[in-house]
């Protein structure tokens, strides 16, 4: 083995991390005898050699080599091998439409002659398939559903290979394999269909056929069961009486765990390695820390690739909104407490990019808060916290359980300041008292929490209560380099309630603003002044003095005109922000002149000049406030529905123009670009492979000003 790899010029090539000169202990720590060293070379090569997906000479290099590792029987773990070689040689120029840069060119070159060596390799993993090493029959299909050359062949060898598997895990592995060259061949998907059809109807075992389901979602979703909802929801009952599966009886006899567990995305990451064979003695490594969390994942599950059949089930039925709603309210009311700590993070990623009607499954989502299990409520929190008025059935829980729990009111971290708990936040959310007395103890922490201005701000009124504290916390920060982390969470709270009677302590923040983040304290208090109106009446001279100070002149003058209303000082001071070669300050000074109304007409000039300028923001922040100032709404409202149909993140700024413009024309375009939005089911901003905290919030948002300016007009309005 390994011969010729002293040959091979390592040093004079690179991998993530430097010169490749280390990449042949590598290799050689993938054959070794000792499973702490394998598993550290398995992290060597993920983490340098194969870093991200990335593909270096070095790479190409090692591919001879991994597949003499993979073909010699002598050779332990033989299956992450495998998993390493189908990720290295799995990348698909063909699926990816953009053009390719000459920054890119030797990327992609080194991807096409990966995928080329390792396809002309991949002869070996039919000698595989049948491997005494259930690791490595468990890797072999999807290796060769992704790289051989014939999948025909490939096909055929799956199904025969089925009846004499006899482990249940590689069984499911051999009709996922199916499921991809189903996706990658599209002439054989109807062979594929035929065959996991058959499965379906029979089939006895229940993975088996969930299996198929979820394929049959995967590559052909019209091809499933009408009643596919019942079908499922019988399976895994069938998964919970079987022997070994989850027990029916008092949860209170299964495993402890203490692990928080965060909510995933609705999709799972493509051509990375199985790491749920744990080995005794890992080395502390990445790969061993993966697989501890999918091992703690699975411990005392009957069925641990249940949720993995499932999430794929649910990326099939895609657009499926009311099954898959359906589906995961029947999970909820499941005696097993796996099945509902699954159902409720993929509730969180189905609720995150679908809109649909979800009462009765968030309402379930709230009654997990009360299960004993801290992972299940945890997970349950966690989702609630996102989902904002959506959450509003489970306010009575949420609040039962912030009672209950004072510890969780507030989450430490090893490192930066602490944060509220994710029931505390979603309660404020809701802008329900009850998180009051939380947040009260809060801020008598010694730090208190980043995000505690954010919950007051969504209490509004409700936490007016909290007005004094926030004052004296204030007063008390030292107005040192830490000032700005100790003072923002605070003034963000007195910008919520609009606390006019903390002008004295806000003042004394914006006159000692030290020097570190001095700019952005400053722009916190100015805010909070803004939001005072006349009753920081008190400011008024400060605020003039600071017109005349670069970095925070155009947030002076936005303060200014809403506490005094003094048009002859902000306005040229705002003109004057409109010629800035930043687009943030020329963005900032349009938004406030937008506010001062007709009596900024004088510079609608300038803002219909900014109409056609390379960004996109700026055009739309000129477009509202070229409205505003002249109240003639039809050049503004052209250039904002394009701005609408070329980025979707700005539609919510556009939709709140044109609530407030009052109801749109029936048969106008405006109309029609609403509608379209409130028909859509995707949520506008969701995202694959991420999703932001608020999206939810700023979706839900978006609808309700999309049918607040069609109002009147017909259809829109019941959208």
């Amino acid at each position: 083995m390994f011969s010729g790899i002293d040959e091979v010029d390592w040093a004079s090539m690179e991998h993530a991390y430097g010169p490749a000169d280390d990449v042949p202990v590598l290799l050689r720590g993938l054959a070794s005898a000792d499973p702490a060293e394998r598993e550290s070379a398995l992290d060597g090569m993920y983490g340098a050699v194969h870093h991200q997906g990335d593909v270096y000479a070095c790479t190409l290099a090692c591919i001879p080599f991994l597949f003499e590792l993979a073909a010699d029987p002598d050779v332990q773990d033989r299956g992450s091998v495998v998993e390493l070689l189908t990720s290295i040689g799995g990348f698909d120029l063909d699926e990816d439409d953009d053009e390719i840069d000459e920054d890119e060119i030797e990327g992609a070159a080194n991807y096409a002659m990966a995928a080329a060596a390792v396809t002309a390799g991949a002869g070996v993993f039919f000698e595989l398939i049948a491997d005494e090493d259930p690791g490595v029959r468990l890797a072999a299909p999807l290796a060769l559903a992704t790289l051989h050359r014939h999948p025909v062949r490939v096909l055929d060898l799956l199904r025969e290979r089925l009846p004499a598997e006899p482990d249940e895990e590689v069984r499911l592995a051999l009709v996922e394999a199916a499921g991809r060259v189903a996706l990658r061949h599209r002439p054989l998907a109807g062979r594929v269909v035929e065959w996991l059809t058959l499965l379906v109807d029979r089939e006895r075992a229940p993975g088996l056929r969930l299996a198929a389901l979820a394929q049959l979602a995967r590559c052909c979703p019209d091809a499933l069961p009408r009643d596919v909802v019942p079908v499922v929801s019988g399976l895994l009952r069938e998964l919970r009486t079987a022997p070994g599966g989850a027990p029916d009886a008092d949860p209170d006899t299964e495993p402890e765990a203490d692990a928080e567990v965060e909510p995933e995305p609705e999709t799972d990451p493509v051509g990375c390695p199985d790491l749920s064979r744990a080995e005794p003695g890992a080395a502390p490594t990445l790969v061993g820390q993966l697989r501890a969390l999918s091992a703690q994942d699975s411990a005392g599950r009957g069925a641990p690739w249940a949720a993995d059949l499932l999430r794929t089930l649910h990326v099939g039925l895609d657009d499926r909104v009311g099954d898959r709603t359906a589906l995961l309210v029947d999970q909820l009311r499941s005696p097993d407490r796996w099945q509902r700590i699954d159902a409720v993070r993929m509730s969180g990623g189905l609720i995150r990019a679908w809109r649909g009607s979800y009462g009765e499954l968030v309402a379930l989502v709230g009654d997990q808060l009360a299960d004993p299990e801290p992972r299940l409520a945890e997970a349950a929190s966690h989702v609630l916290e996102e989902l904002f008025s959506l959450a509003a059935p489970t306010a009575d829980a949420l609040a039962a359980r912030l009672a209950a729990d004072p510890g969780g009111w507030v989450k430490e971290w090893a490192s930066g300041p602490p944060g509220l708990g994710s029931t505390v936040k979603a309660l404020s959310r809701l802008g329900d008292a009850r998180a009051v007395p939380a947040l009260a103890a809060a801020l008598e922490l010694p730090e208190v929490p980043h995000d505690v201005g954010f919950a007051v701000a969504h209490l509004g009124r409700a936490a007016c209560p909290l007005a004094a504290a926030l004052r004296r916390r204030l007063a008390g920060v030292p107005l040192d380099e830490g000032a700005y982390d100790r003072a923002s969470p605070l003034l963000a709270g007195l910008t919520g309630l609009r606390a006019g009677e903390a002008t004295p302590e806000v003042l004394r923040v914006l006159r000692g603003a030290p020097e570190y983040r001095g700019e952005w304290l400053r722009t916190a208090a100015l805010r909070a002044l803004g939001s005072f109106g006349p009753a920081a009446r008190e400011a008024v001279p400060e605020l003039r003095a600071m017109l005349r100070r670069p970095g925070t002149a155009t947030e002076a003058a936005e303060a200014l005109w809403a506490v005094a209303g003094d048009r002859d000082a902000v306005l040229p001071v705002l003109t004057e922000g409109l010629g800035s070669d930043q687009v943030h300050d020329r963005r900032a000074a349009a938004a406030a002149l937008g506010a001062l109304g007709p009596q900024a007409a004088v510079v609608a000039p300038r803002l219909r000049g900014l109409l056609a300028h390379d960004e996109l923001w700026l055009r739309v922040d000129a477009a509202i406030a070229l409205w505003e100032v002249t109240g003639r709404p039809e050049e503004s409202t052209e250039v904002l529905l394009t701005a609408w149909e070329k980025n979707r993140h700005v539609r919510v700024r556009v939709a709140e123009c044109l609530a407030r413009m009052g109801p749109v024309g029936p048969a106008s375009t405006a109309a029609q670009v609403l509608r379209a939005e409130l028909s859509s089911v995707r949520r506008h901003n969701a995202l694959d492979g991420g999703y932001g905290s608020h999206d939810t919030y700023e979706d839900e948002k978006l609808l309700a000003l999309c049918r607040q300016a069609l109002r009147g007009t017909g259809k829109g309005s019941t959208a």
